[in-house]
């Protein structure tokens, strides 16, 4: 288990023009190692995890680096369909991403999105509570196929940033919902149903693929977060603070003052 390290930030601003600074400046770093060929990376949705990508495109520092040879992928997802608005990988492209691929800076194959729900309305509607396990475990196993055809038969991510819930969750990892205490090597990928947070059906990483990671930057800001991240720093592992099982070679969070005013 990494140590955790913590840096503090005055405010929610500067902590997104930090996070933005620092990722695409260990970007440019890695891709910059001998025989180094692609950079992978796990972005975040939510509030705080969409202005970040917006900041970064924004920032001239995205200018030193070739996207081309950079990968994005997700963290989790909200289980609808793709044109929805509450798709994060929706938000992530107008925020930033269909502009790199507009551009020709970006591949359009180098995003990866989970899979989006394909059924029809009156089929989610009719759907049995373990027809609607069989979609999600499928759409789980999609995704982890990619991470293993693309990464290796032991996938890992250079670079996984998530963002934290009020009730201190992560990706879709939801306190006492049971994803969260997944610990078997071989699941990367889950799908979650009822959902405390709507939508009601998500698809995560598993805290195995997190603790993967190179690099895991876990980063919120605000004071209606600050319970959340009390919760979490107060105990690893503790399933009713997901965010505590964050885990990576280097393990960051990164807060600002008023997240960090209950520690």
């Amino acid at each position: 288990m990494a140590e955790r390290k913590t840096v503090i930030y005055p405010n929610p601003e500067v902590l997104a023009q930090a996070v933005a600074a620092r990722t695409l400046l260990t970007i440019a770093d890695l891709l910059a190692e001998p025989n180094r060929k692609r950079v992978d990376i796990a972005v975040t949705g939510g509030t705080d995890g969409i202005y970040v990508l917006k900041v970064m495109g924004e920032s001239v520092l995205a200018k030193a680096v070739d996207w081309s040879r950079v990968h994005v992928w997700w963290g989790d997802e909200r289980f609808v369909a793709a044109d929805s608005d509450d798709r994060n990988a929706k938000q992530a492209r107008e925020a930033w991403f269909d502009k790199l691929i507009e551009d020709g800076r970006m591949p359009a194959g180098n995003i990866h999105e989970m899979p989006a729900d394909e059924r029809g309305v009156e089929e989610i509607a009719g759907a049995s509570p373990e027809r609607t396990d069989e979609v999600l475990a499928a759409a789980a196993a999609e995704y982890q196929r990619e991470l293993v055809e693309q990464l290796g038969e032991h996938p890992s991510l250079d670079i996984a940033m998530f963002g934290v819930g009020p009730d201190a969750h992560f990706a879709s990892l939801f306190p006492d919902h049971g994803e969260t205490e997944i610990d078997d090597s071989h699941t990367l990928v889950a799908g979650v149903r009822d959902s405390p947070k709507p939508p009601p059906l998500r698809v995560t990483l598993t805290v195995p693929m997190i603790a993967r990671s190179k690099h895991t930057w876990v980063f919120t800001s605000e004071a209606r977060k600050a319970d959340a991240v009390k919760a979490a720093f107060a105990k690893r592992d503790n399933p009713h603070a997901p965010s505590s099982y964050a885990d990576g070679e280097e393990l960051l969070w990164l807060i600002d003052e008023g997240a960090a005013c209950k520690l």
